[in-house]
């Protein structure tokens, strides 16, 4: 396979760093030891500029080429990883287990962080390049929209940034095999938060109670009837009400319930639709129950979106490096990813690189394999190279 050699040397190094993070998981936006296990490696490999504290824990590289980037219509090209690990104890029994209870890194972010750091060094040793590779660690992947703290704080202005681009590990995609799509890869995550009250009483005596049980199992039960009722055939929603808390004992009725849920979309015009048919159902189930129903409906991560010439450019730089049958057209996703914002605000595209046959992600059984880290790290090179050819 036509990987980078200098990368097949560098590939303990990486590995090291990945399992050393690996060891010590860190969530959400509290990142303080892997941002500065970051900050450091870059500046030993010799960054132009490496900063700190974006997002508030996020860290960018800056490594200038050999040329100036001159007339060309892409000057700086931004690569991005994600730092943080998930809250779940890890059933791995590896000797790089995770040292921190309740914590793992379940998601492979470790491997993200690792690989892009091996591309950092190799790319500021050899400069091969006419402009800017700015190097993006960011924070709270998992919940915590980090990437659209980092826009917040300035980053694609701050950093001249024209296109971005961001890479996820792919468990059952063969290992030195990419994935890859034009338009929506992966879907808009929206809570659903309700909360029930009704009339509790005596379980014997149903007729003078207004139940919040049964009024939450109508709501369940009507809610996945926009999925099948409302929406296109053709087009992808999903609504997964996956908490219901009610009651302590048997024989009460009880006088509230909570719902908790998520909605999962691939376009913005499907997103808006079953936002709107969520709070006619609950309108409607609280007039025909008679019961009180508060509806929080809490927007979340936006839709990815590939843009199609960096897709297409993406494509090519992935069949360099795997050879042009390990690079796979892929359905979407009904994942969220917060590199949606960064597709926002800059065209560029994201890519699945093959993790081999491993538990699924934020399984607590899985690992990213050490396997994949020359094609992840080979193909944040050739990108970089390629679109800012010398």
């Amino acid at each position: 396979m036509p990987i980078v050699n200098r990368v097949a040397d560098l590939q303990p190094d990486i590995q090291a760093w990945r399992r050393d993070i690996h060891e010590n998981p860190e969530l959400l936006y509290d990142v303080h030891r892997t941002a500065a296990f970051v900050a450091d490696r870059l500046r030993e490999f010799g960054c132009d500029e490496v900063a700190t504290g974006l997002g508030r824990t996020g860290v960018v590289g800056v490594i200038r080429g050999r040329k100036p980037a001159g007339n060309a219509e892409v000057k700086v090209i931004g690569l991005r990883a994600d730092m943080d690990a998930l809250p779940i104890e890890e059933e791995t029994n590896l000797p790089y287990a995770s040292k921190v209870p309740g914590k793992m890194h379940a998601c492979g972010h470790d491997g993200h962080t690792a690989m892009l750091l091996g591309a950092a060094r190799y790319l500021a040793e050899t400069r091969n390049f006419a402009g800017d590779a700015v190097v993006i660690f960011q924070p709270a992947e998992e919940g915590g929209a980090g990437a659209a703290a980092m826009i917040k704080d300035g980053l694609m202005d701050r950093f001249a940034i024209d296109q971005v681009y961001g890479m996820h590990n792919g468990p059952g995609i063969p290992i030195g095999s990419f994935a890859i799509r034009p338009g929506p890869i992966m879907a808009a995550t929206d809570a659903i938060d309700i909360k029930i009250e009704g009339l509790g009483g005596h379980a014997a005596r149903p007729h003078m109670c207004i139940d919040s049980v049964l009024v939450g199992a109508q709501l369940i039960t009507a809610l996945q009837s926009i999925v099948s009722r409302t929406v296109d055939p053709l087009e992808s929603a999903v609504i997964s009400m996956c908490e219901f808390h009610a009651g302590n004992a048997r024989n009460v009725i009880p006088q509230t319930a909570e719902l908790r849920g998520t909605v999962r979309t691939l376009t913005d015009e499907v997103r808006k639709l079953v936002e709107k048919r969520v709070r006619e159902v609950v309108a409607g189930v609280a007039q025909m129950t008679g019961a009180r129903i508060d509806l929080v409906y809490e927007r979340g991560y936006p839709v990815v979106v590939n843009h199609a010439s960096q897709t297409d450019f993406a494509t090519q730089v992935a069949k360099e490096v795997a050879g042009d049958a390990n690079v796979h057209d892929m359905p979407p996703l009904m994942g969220a990813e917060d590199f949606a914002y960064m597709l926002e605000a800059r065209p560029g595209a994201f890519i699945f690189c093959g993790n081999g046959d491993s538990a699924g992600l934020h399984h607590p059984a899985y690992n990213f394999n050490d396997e994949a880290i020359v094609f992840g790290t080979s193909y944040w090179i050739k990108l970089v190279e390629n679109t800012l050819a010398a």
